[in-house]
């Protein structure tokens, strides 16, 4: 029988007033914990990474293939219980049922203040007994976050969230490029309503290239080394609040990006001042003959990031 400082586990459970058989039950359960808070990462992972593309078969199956054998029902039965279940994308139809497409334009743009383009996205934060989601929507010539949500469920909802808020605080002129992957909260036909409504053009990711939102990538991984990681959260109103001072307080207004000569976001912000801030993207928003659609055209001036 193991030891635990000189003493058996029988004389512990005697000590504490227990039975051996509870303290076998209680560490039972707390291993059954962890293995399942280990697969829904797991889960989480492959959802995220294929942006919604994967339904149960084909999460059990990239589950399998890193090595966790997972029954499909209850790859299935997780995918429920966290809205991860494969979305329909909902792309609107112009004449003819015909569907508008949208290309990566800010791909080709050269930036020359702020509010010309905005980078979306979103990411899972592992609580003690649940999963919850992050997504945020970042100014990508300041690099500041302009607008963030939290939520127990991976819908449009969430990102719908995180794009009003980003309205509210900056207030955009038309012409504004928002850019996000493939995510089907982000190709709903209700989000490209709302981007629609206020003049913004929007811009996806090419297929199979993450790459491409490489900006709010960065972001995430410096949000769970410096932030997540680092900390323990009670439940979502404690991670809400933790969250809205790293982002708020220290990240926008105090933490130095070397993309920005080493300045932050708000400090770059004033620094540019109201003349590079604001400006015309140079992407016009107009519709196009089939309903719905837009056409584009980028700018051509580039301001340097340092002084």
């Amino acid at each position: 029988m193991s030891l635990q400082g000189g003493l058996s586990i029988e004389r512990m459970c005697q000590l504490a007033g227990v039975s051996k058989a509870g303290f076998y039950r209680h560490l039972r359960s707390r291993d059954t914990h962890d293995e399942e808070m280990h697969v829904r990462s797991g889960i989480q992972s492959i959802a995220l990474e294929h942006e919604g593309n994967y339904g149960y078969r084909r999460v059990t199956a990239e589950l399998r293939r890193r090595g966790k054998l997972v029954n499909h029902k209850r790859v299935a039965r997780i995918l429920r219980e966290d809205a991860l279940i494969a979305a329909p994308r909902q792309w609107p139809t112009g004449r003819r049922n015909r569907r508008d497409m949208y290309v990566n334009v800010a791909a080709s743009m050269k930036l020359t203040g702020t509010n010309q383009l905005w980078v979306a996205d979103i990411t899972h934060v592992r609580l003690k007994r649940e999963f919850v989601y992050l997504a945020v929507v970042l100014d990508r010539f300041s690099r500041r976050v302009v607008g963030w949500a939290l939520d127990r469920n991976l819908t449009s909802r969430l990102s719908l969230a995180a794009l009003r808020s980003a309205l509210e605080h900056r207030k955009p002129p038309p012409g504004l490029v928002h850019h996000s992957d493939r995510g089907p909260q982000y190709i709903h036909a209700g989000y490209l309503r709302t981007l629609r409504k206020h003049g913004m053009v929007p811009s996806v990711s090419r297929p199979g290239n993450p790459g491409d939102n490489a900006n709010c990538e960065s972001f995430f991984r410096t949000l769970k080394r410096e932030e997540v990681e680092a900390k323990e959260y009670a439940d979502l109103e404690d991670l809400r609040l933790n969250i809205s001072q790293f982002i708020d307080r220290y990240y926008n207004e105090e933490r130095l990006h070397s993309a920005l000569g080493y300045r932050s976001p708000a400090e770059f912000e004033r620094l540019i001042g109201p003349r590079a801030a604001d400006v015309s993207s140079g992407v016009e928003s107009r519709p196009s003959r089939s309903k719905g659609a837009i056409s584009v055209r980028t700018a051509e001036a580039e301001l340097p990031l340092s002084r």
